[in-house]
């Protein structure tokens, strides 16, 4: 589900679309400190997608290794790669710092995956590709991008190599997400490879009534009680989304009007990209109720510094917290949670998709209590599943997606998801369109000719 890479190979180039961490289970991430089967200095480009952490959260490592190729990527993706890029480098130099000074380190003095220094290399490398124009990356390879509509600058990617067509999804946005271009119909390829996240569900319709949705509920029996509304949040896209559904629920008088918290400095960072992005756009084509400055909501607050974050740990009034991360594995949420699990009047509502072996999937699946900090929290706050700002394609979605592609392709690789999601959408492929669909396996090569 997570490390996306995937690498092109001809008889002249080598080429990797995508350079993600793993995240999620030990065993997953302890891959991010395995080395490559191609050495990094002998790559002669990457494709990224999108800023997302498990697609674009390796690079500084290949970097560290000797990558010294250019990185394609759209304008909006190489702005907020910069924030998710730094921010993880942060994090891996503190986790590395803690496990030396614990003492918890097999190696006595613990390094990092990566630093800042490794950052700074890696965002001399970006590229930055308009959609739709055919970019020569060598002699053999050129790359065309299309728009994804999964968050802002999201694309698949068209790769022409040694003649042959192969089409890598990336992740696919769904039809109406509000705020970022639409996804865009799958241009001729011979070969597609998509991505599998909700390759087995498909997500719930929008209640018609906008009151009748599962976040204002959870906030009008939260606020009602006491109790304050902790929001794991993805600092790139999700928090968008979040504060522009409080903002219409609040304004059209539909929850109470509470203070809402924005608590992740990598996402207020986010939210200038955003900003900055949509600033040109026609305000008829944006969301109903739009504001650049509030998100649309009537009393919104940002904590910036470390004392202002540490005061929302055990509010004094009912309140909507806003922090990442979404999955709860990092960042100042993790915090949020020890102190307010414990208490039956607030809330935790999970905004996308939880990973195996993250703090969020525990708590979706019911954990009684949870590991934070080297000591276990007993969960007594409601939990609530929000499955409506998913920015990912659901089952039939993907498939109608695919369904566009004229003519149809030679293969289908079906990757980027959990066993059982990928295997769902590979069966659908076959069944549906008649297609051959497979799911390969790590480290598995195929011909594209």
């Amino acid at each position: 589900m997570t490390g996306s890479r995937l690498l092109v190979e001809t008889g002249a180039s080598r080429v990797l679309v995508d350079a993600g961490l793993y995240q999620g289970l030990r065993e997953l991430r302890r891959r991010n400190w395995d080395d490559l089967t191609v050495a990094p200095p002998t790559l002669d480009g990457v494709v990224l997608t999108h800023a997302h952490l498990d697609h674009c959260g390796y690079l500084p490592r290949l970097v560290r290794g000797g990558l010294d190729a250019p990185v394609l990527c759209t304008s909006e993706t190489a702005e907020l790669a910069a924030i998710v890029l730094r921010d993880s480098a942060h994090l891996q130099e503190e986790d590395a710092a803690y496990a030396t000074e614990a003492g918890i380190s097999r190696h006595g003095t613990a390094l990092p995956l990566y630093d800042q220094a490794d950052v700074e290399r890696t965002l001399l490398l970006l590229h930055r590709v308009p959609l739709h124009d055919d970019v020569p990356l060598t002699d053999d390879v050129t790359v065309m991008l299309y728009s994804a509509g999964h968050i802002l600058g999201a694309a698949s990617a068209l790769l022409e190599a040694d003649g042959s067509r192969v089409l890598f999804s990336g992740d696919l946005g769904r039809p109406d997400h509000p705020l970022v271009p639409r996804r865009e119909n799958p241009p001729p390829a011979d070969v597609v490879v998509v991505e599998s996240t909700y390759g087995d569900r498909t997500h719930p319709h929008p209640p018609v009534d906008p009151g009748d949705d599962v976040l204002a509920d959870a906030i009008r029996r939260t606020v009602g009680r006491g109790g304050s509304v902790l929001v794991p949040a993805f600092a790139i896209d999700r928090t968008e989304l979040v504060l522009l559904r409080i903002g219409a629920l609040m304004s059209g008088g539909l929850v109470p009007t509470v203070p809402v918290h924005v608590d992740s400095p990598m996402a207020l960072r986010a939210l200038d990209v955003y900003r900055r992005a949509l600033a040109d756009v026609d305000p008829v084509l944006l969301p109903r109720g739009w504001d650049p400055r509030t998100f649309g909501v009537p009393d919104l607050r940002i904590s910036r510094t470390a004392t202002e974050s540490q005061a929302l740990n055990e509010p004094k009034h009912p309140c909507v917290i806003v922090s990442a991360s979404g999955m709860a594995t990092g960042g100042r949420v993790v915090h949020h949670l020890a102190h307010q699990l414990g208490d039956p009047r607030n809330c935790v509502v999970l905004t996308g998709y939880q990973a195996i072996g993250t703090r969020g999937r525990d708590l979706l699946a019911g954990a009684r209590q949870v590991k934070i900090h080297g000591r276990y929290v007993p969960v007594r706050a409601e939990v609530v599943d929000d499955q409506e700002f998913s920015v990912h394609a659901d089952a039939d979605e993907l498939l109608e997606w695919l369904g566009r592609c004229d003519p149809a392709p030679r293969a289908v690789y079906v990757v980027h998801g959990e066993p059982e999601a990928a295997g769902a959408l590979a069966r659908r492929v076959g069944d549906e369109l008649g297609w051959c669909a497979v799911v390969p396996r790590h480290g598995e090569r195929v011909r594209l000719d």
